[in-house]
């Protein structure tokens, strides 16, 4: 994500950080290739040149010249600006209405089918709420099944009407239906359609104006670029929508949607999709995302995210057994368990600040644990229990079980050890232990 961007930004900055006198040529040189950056980025040159001029404007007001670290400081100021460009703070969905009704707009292939049944899925799971999934999209082949199949694997009832081919009718249908079903949050998926399809654009402003929507969602596919901003801007004119939602923002896109959509529509940016599974939906925070641009990492983000996994009765359960050294195999499946529920671990690395570079072109994948949990798994629960029984002729047994070597299984063993002694350490004595770091990790925020 961004990785373009953010490395021609860092030689950027180099530039200021070199060796020699700081001076105003040095300063307008960093800003030309900040400006160059953001052009190969698919940002258009208009927006980029007016972002360049507020750097190298608030960059010689900040007396970069004569700062002690220039460059720290040109970082800061482009930081601070890509966080306003995109909106400045993370704006929340509108989910007021009785039941709170939700339309889902955008172009075809642009992800709202996958997008709408994560958005159920987020409004379920993380604010308790009841929704209902809708399909208003008439005219896809397999587009009706494809949103019973998610809804299904949420757990989400799916609104349809076999034989209906009018999704005015259809969206009408589903709001009384979850008025009469107890349902709080109603999420109408529609149609792709182009902007300069009139017949389709009339159909939509019409299922608008049929069930008044509270919240009104636009769906791009980060990686057309200005295209979809393009985009985003008729149909805008016709619908007034009131965020933004950006899908497919874990591929090989340039980020120029997301750059400049919340600039030219001004419309805030709501959601980003980063993966396929259905819980790869994260609220959008512009400042986060300018962390992330620069190789800062998004640390806020990857604690949220350790936050929603974490068990304060589980770990209190933890913390017992490390002092007493009693953790064991069992325990440390469970902690992988937990980690893999969090997302993908290459992106979660990557929000440590400093690793995204480190990882860039390291090949980290969700099978990562794959090997250790089979090792694990070929363990009988008394040496998982017990994990000093693991002798030599246990652990060729294990190696064999596995599909491993046994300098796998011997390196697993010892890592584990290792790893047990250090927690160990955490968790004892005066300092803060493991408890105290997690219950302070609830209170951090940007």
């Amino acid at each position: 994500m961004f990785e373009g961007l953010s490395d021609r930004l860092d030689r950027s900055f180099k530039i200021l950080k070199g060796q020699g006198r700081i001076t105003e040529i040095n300063v307008a040189e960093s800003v030309k290739e900040i400006r160059k950056a953001l052009i190969e980025a698919d940002v258009s040159y208009k927006i980029a040149k007016e972002f360049t001029s507020h750097v190298k404007e608030k960059a010689l007001g900040e007396n970069v010249l004569t700062a002690v670290k220039p460059g720290d400081l040109m970082v800061k100021i482009v930081h601070d600006e890509l966080a306003e460009l995109m909106g400045g703070e993370q704006v929340d969905i509108n989910i007021k209405g009785s039941p709170a009704v939700i339309l889902i707009a955008g172009l075809q292939g642009s992800g709202k089918t996958t997008f709408a049944a994560k958005l159920a899925n987020y409004l379920k799971n993380k604010q308790g709420k009841q929704p209902l999934l809708v399909a208003g999209d008439v005219y896809r082949p397999a587009a009706i099944e494809q949103l019973k199949v998610l809804g299904n694997q949420v757990g989400i009832e799916v609104y349809t009407e076999e034989g209906n081919q009018d999704p005015v009718k259809i969206a009408k249908s589903a709001v009384q239906h979850a008025k009469n079903n107890s349902k709080n949050i109603v999420i109408v998926d529609t149609a792709g359609r182009l902007a300069v399809d009139e017949q389709m654009m009339d159909e939509i402003s019409s299922i608008k104006k049929a069930i008044d929507p509270e919240e009104i969602l636009f769906v791009v596919d980060s990686m057309t670029g200005q295209d979809a901003v393009n985009t985003a801007k008729a149909f805008n004119d016709l619908l007034d929508f009131d965020g933004v939602v950006l899908t497919k923002l874990d591929g090989d896109t340039r980020g120029g949607a997301a750059l400049t959509i919340k600039s030219i529509v001004n419309k805030p940016i709501k959601f980003v999709g980063i993966g396929e599974k259905m819980d790869a939906l994260d609220l959008f925070h512009p400042s986060r995302m300018a962390d992330r641009i620069l190789g800062m990492g998004d640390i806020v983000t990857l604690v949220e995210k350790a936050q929603e996994q974490f068990d304060e009765e589980e770990a209190r359960k933890i913390q017992k057994k490390i002092a007493k050294n009693q953790f064991n195999f069992n325990d440390f499946l469970k902690q992988i368990q937990q980690i893999k529920k969090m997302g993908n671990v290459k992106d979660l690395m990557g929000m440590i600040p400093g690793m995204g570079k480190a990882l860039k072109d390291a090949d980290i994948d969700d099978d990562a644990f794959k090997g250790i949990e089979a090792i694990i798994s070929s363990m009988t629960n008394e040496e998982r229990e017990n994990p000093k029984l693991l002798d030599g002729s246990r652990r060729k047994r294990i190696a064999r079980g596995s599909g491993n070597d046994i300098q796998e299984v011997n390196r697993l063993i010892k890592q584990f050890a290792e790893t047990s002694k250090m927690m160990k350490a955490m968790s004892s004595g005066g300092g803060r232990n493991m408890m105290n770091m997690m219950q302070g990790a609830k209170g951090l925020r940007r």
